[in-house]
């Protein structure tokens, strides 16, 4: 039962795309139930058709506090506990800090900070319980930082400060929450081929692929395998912190 996940419940935001995508797919296929966040209900009742009866649609937006918590509540209600939560939701809007449009960097601030936050918080009971009672007596929370989250680049700045202040949220609470058996790992993908990139306006559009547009890129599914990995350790090993890139990312 240590690297099964037969008889959990994951709930994976960010999960109508990309790496959420993939990452409910993988944690079905180990055997968890799963609770589908997002805001493109189109798109995660497409994907709860493909997992099956274990999964739950819930149309939400994470940066709105009342939404994140009753996300959490909604799939602990209809799957019947919450053993790992995936924080995958997030934005990447590049460019200048000078003359940046300042809806960028709200946007990214209650997303990718915010939006974490009240999922972490929301959590956190269901999670302490699942490692005091459930057969695997432990429980996992992965938080989706970017190797944004440990250099600081030019034309990154909001976004690198987003993806930091994850890794700093994310090793506070391991400390906290250890010992009693609830898992935090932080994952920091490079280049993955998502549309992430596609939101940022057509100018830095232009500079990622310059930068970005010799490498073959990760796929979701390679994040994915990832955080599966990180879920199904037997629980005395935990995987806190894991940096994935292609293998032609230099930087």
């Amino acid at each position: 039962m240590a690297n099964s996940l037969e008889g959990t419940v994951a709930l994976v935001t960010g999960a109508s795309s990309g790496i959420g995508e993939a990452t409910a797919l993988a944690l079905a296929e180990q055997g968890a139930g799963v609770g589908l966040v997002a805001r493109r209900g189109d798109r995660l009742r497409s994907l709860a058709d493909r997992i099956g009866e274990r999964a739950v649609v819930v149309e939400a937006d994470v940066s709105s506090q009342a939404q994140a918590q009753s996300a959490v509540e909604r799939t602990v209600g209809e799957l019947g506990r919450l053993d790992i939560l995936v924080n995958n939701a997030g934005v990447m809007l590049l460019g200048p800090i000078q003359d940046a449009p300042l809806e960028e960097w709200q946007q990214m601030i209650e997303v990718n900070v915010n939006g974490l936050l009240y999922c972490a918080h929301a959590a956190l009971p269901h999670l302490l319980k699942a490692a005091e009672d459930s057969p695997r007596r432990v429980a996992d929370l992965v938080n989706i930082s970017s190797v944004a989250g440990r250099v600081a680049r030019l034309g990154s700045g909001v976004y690198n400060l987003t993806k930091h202040g994850i890794g700093a949220f994310s090793e506070s609470l391991r400390q906290e929450v250890t010992q009693r058996h609830v898992r935090v790992a932080l994952v920091e993908p490079g280049a993955v081929d998502t549309e992430l990139s596609s939101h940022n306006r057509p100018e830095i559009q232009q500079v990622i692929a310059n930068t970005f547009g010799e490498v073959e890129r990760l796929q979701a599914h390679d994040v994915a395998d990832a955080i599966a990995y990180i879920v199904t350790r037997p629980r005395h090993v935990a995987i806190n912190e894991l940096l994935i890139r292609p293998t032609e990312q230099q930087r």
